[in-house]
């Protein structure tokens, strides 16, 4: 009998797994890729031409095989032909798909081998494709042809594949078969980057970089990697937009589970093997020479010959400021310091940006305009020799150190208070937005003049530049912001270290202003101001610009000292969007994650992902979301504390800005003052802040005020204030699964009248006093607990 019994439970399990969608002896679905260069997969020796099908696998989990059979040059008719198809054919089975993608190539009539007209042969040979597939068990997916390059004289988009794409659509609504438009993605695509900018996407290759295309090229057909990467990413688009069943092969990442495709891609250029040392245009490592010009003639006669690496060989260089060309890599090897020069006289007065605005200050110890491909790399030094150019504050400054700085020279103000390095430093700052351009304005070169050291520069100052690398260098000393890019596009700064002292004022490592696209990755930073900071304009000459900073992926970052870990403002007020920040860990900075705004910025700061932040030893919060920005020091070095800002609904206007749709998840912190503070403004509050995963060590826990759709989830706050959350006139406010320390007098606080729909969810109300406490005005139908 228990023979019999086993026998028919191992008959039903063998049944159930043999009509299971979920058989463990299922193959993984395979995608098969059919179609012609722009798809195919290519050689080494190629580079740097890529088909998009050579790079679809990476958006991919391992659960999907992808099996790339396009073939350079080849149409419908010719892949059949030449016994291509039948390769793929017969290894078709139920559960694979095939992806057919032809047109190129079937548009040259001169060609008979290939050509196949679009209302007939073309059609045709699409249509016996999809039946063969289906007889197969198969699934088609057809895809349009992706564009070629092509603008007119005016600029204006040229479209080169006639009835072809207008054939495929209809094909695909005849079968009803899955459809994915690359002809139309791919000339979105190819506009938004404009007629100069989509050059990168495909083969235009300047001479001398690759040894395929010794005299360069220029291909408006094939792709680049970066191109295909980009074609690839229409493919998965499309593939989600059209709800295939293949959107679940998608890998996904970290940020609230934005696909791998979504994240934006940073276009790296390549230089040529062309090497200019400085020491063979009479530059010496000696220490006292001033190589300003040796160095500026290495790169401009690099850029004439067509761009290479300009060499800094190790030693002891003093320069004045370096103006970067395109095409140049300045190279730093190992044990090669490049000091720039204390002396005023070096640097003349420009035009350029302070702080969001326009401004004359010195030229920049390195500086670039209107650039495109250029790189600083290297294991070498950049000392920007900011100690002859800052303000320093007595109250950062021991008694002695204070004296010492007495007894280099320089002057202090009248309550010396402060030191300055000269009297026209002093000059400067007693003059209201010195050098600065406001209501078209100008300061005339005499008053210039009369305070020109106090118009210290950013250290590295490219404006307008395209394609830039930064990599594996260090700054140090900076007089002002150490790194500046200011609209520009395709930035990658890796491994970068920024050595600047705890209180130099305006040091902040990296100031991203209205920039788009790029990566921060495994650089350190310990600064006197803000760490990784993202700007983009200030006040009306930031609304008027109207460019966001936008697309960044931040990752492997370390901030030391620092006013903030990783900081959005207060200069936003061309908007911030599109940031992925991971992986990342503060360590003493005042303030951990720091996003600051004021009222007259105006601008919107929104779709902000952050996860994996580790945090140490925070003396203010760990998360802050202040509208209130006054520009002062979040953590006082005198250990007063600031002064609380008046609270006061004012009228909405352009200058009222905005944060809304932040994403932060997996936040530990061991140490801070404040774990979590939000505080909006009575006219706008802060909207959809969701925190998810977090442990946080603080004296006070959640402070949120003025705000709208926060969620906190899975949150830990262990706080020595006996009040462990307050909650003052925000809406919509779920704290679900809350964990906290013992002994509390209370563990929610709701105050203000414009309180309302207050959850407190999983949490255990007992270990505190008194779980919630209402205060005066607030009525208890606006806190509810499940």
């Amino acid at each position: 009998m228990k023979n019999k019994t086993l026998y028919r439970l191992l008959l039903f399990i063998a049944s159930f797994w043999a009509n299971s969608a979920f058989s463990p002896t299922e193959e993984k679905p395979r995608i098969f890729l059919i179609g012609d260069s722009t798809c195919a997969n290519k050689n080494p020796y190629d580079a740097p031409e890529t088909g998009w099908g050579q790079v679809l696998q990476e958006l991919f989990t391992n659960a999907v095989e992808i099996q790339n059979h396009a073939v350079n040059g080849r149409s419908t008719k010719s892949f059949r032909n030449q016994g291509l198809w039948k390769k793929v054919h017969d290894q078709l089975h139920k559960g694979d798909y095939v992806f057919i993608q032809f047109g190129h190539n079937d548009q040259k009539e001169s060609d008979t081998t290939r050509y196949a007209a679009a209302q007939t042969d073309y059609r045709k040979n699409l249509i016996r494709y999809i039946e063969e597939t289906q007889a197969k068990g198969a699934t088609p997916v057809i895809l349009t042809p992706v564009m070629r390059r092509k603008f007119d004289e005016s600029g204006k988009f040229v479209d080169q594949h006639g009835e072809y794409p207008v054939v495929v659509r209809e094909v695909a609504k005849q079968y009803n078969i899955a459809l994915i438009d690359m002809h139309a993605s791919s000339q979105k695509v190819i506009v938004q980057h404009g007629v100069e900018g989509s050059k990168k996407i495909f083969m235009n290759v300047a001479a001398g970089i690759y040894p395929k295309f010794p005299k360069g090229i220029e291909d408006n057909t094939h792709f680049t990697a970066y191109g295909a990467r980009l074609m690839a990413n229409l493919v998965a688009d499309g593939l989600v937009s059209t709800g295939n069943p293949l959107r679940s092969f998608l890998k996904k990442t970290e940020f609230n589970d934005k696909y791998a495709y979504e994240l934006p891609i940073t276009y790296r250029p390549v230089f040529r093997k062309d090497t200019f040392n400085i020491a063979r245009y009479g530059a010496k490592a000696d220490g006292l020479t001033v190589n300003t010009k040796a160095i500026n003639q290495a790169i401009e006669l690099c850029n004439a010959a067509g761009g290479g690496t300009v060499f800094v060989p190790k030693g002891l260089w003093v320069t004045g400021p370096i103006v970067l060309k395109s095409n140049i890599n300045l190279h730093l090897e190992k044990g090669a310091l490049l000091q720039f020069s204390k002396n005023y006289d070096d640097y003349p007065i420009v035009l350029t940006t302070w702080e969001g605005q326009d401004s004359y200050r010195c030229q920049a110890p390195i500086w670039g305009v209107d650039l495109e491909n250029i790189a600083i790399t290297g294991e070498g030094v950049l000392d920007g020799g900011g100690d002859v150019w800052r303000a320093i504050k007595r109250e950062k400054q021991t008694a002695g150190q204070w004296a010492n700085l007495l007894k280099s020279g320089g002057v202090t103000d009248e309550k010396q208070n402060n030191w300055y390095p000269s009297e026209k430093s002093l000059k400067g700052n007693m003059i209201l937005n010195a050098g600065r351009i406001l209501n078209g304005v100008k300061p005339t070169p005499e008053e210039l003049a009369s305070y020109k050291d106090f118009l210290r520069p950013n250290m590295l100052s490219l404006t307008h530049c395209k394609n830039i690398i930064v990599e594996g260098i260090t700054f140090q000393n900076s007089p002002a912001w150490t790194m500046h890019p200011l609209l520009c596009e395709h930035i990658s700064v890796k491994n970068v270290t920024v050595k600047n002292y705890w209180y130099a004022q305006n040091s902040d490592a990296i100031d991203l202003e209205s920039c788009r696209n790029g990566i921060l990755e495994g650089c350190t930073f310990d600064t006197g101001d803000d760490g990784i900071t993202i700007k983009s304009g200030r006040d009306e000459q930031g609304r008027k610009r109207g460019v966001p900073t936008e697309n960044f992926i931040i990752k492997d970052c370390i901030v030391y000292h620092a006013h903030g870990g990783f900081v959005i403002g207060s200069e936003m007020s061309g908007g911030v969007r599109n940031m992925f920040i991971s992986d990342c860990t503060f360590m003493g900075s005042d303030v951990g994650l720091r996003f600051k705004t004021a009222r007259g910025r105006g601008g919107v700061v929104d779709n902000i992902y952050v996860n994996n932040i580790n945090m140490t030893e925070i003396p203010g919060e760990a998360i802050l979301f202040d509208m209130y920005y006054a520009a002062k020091d979040p953590v006082r070095a005198d250990g007063k504390e600031n002064e609380l800002p008046t609270i006061k609904a004012e009228p909405l206007n352009e200058g009222t800005p905005q944060f809304k749709d932040f994403y932060i998840k997996n936040i530990v912190c061991k140490g801070a003052e404040t774990a979590i503070l939000i505080r909006g403004l009575p006219e706008m509050s802060i909207k959809n802040i969701n925190l998810e995963n977090a442990m946080i060590e603080s004296n006070k826990g959640l402070v949120c005020v003025e705000a709208e759709n926060v969620s906190l989830k899975n949150v830990t706050l262990l706080t020595n204030d006996k009040t462990v959350m307050q909650v003052q006139n925000s809406k919509n406010v779920v704290l679900n699964n809350i964990q906290y320390g013992a002994d509390k007098d209370v563990l929610l606080k709701v105050m203000g009248d414009k309180s309302d729909g207050v959850k407190l969810l999983n949490t255990d109300t007992k270990k505190a006093k008194k779980d919630i406490e209402l205060g005066v005005g607030v009525k208890s139908k606006v806190v509810s607990k499940k």
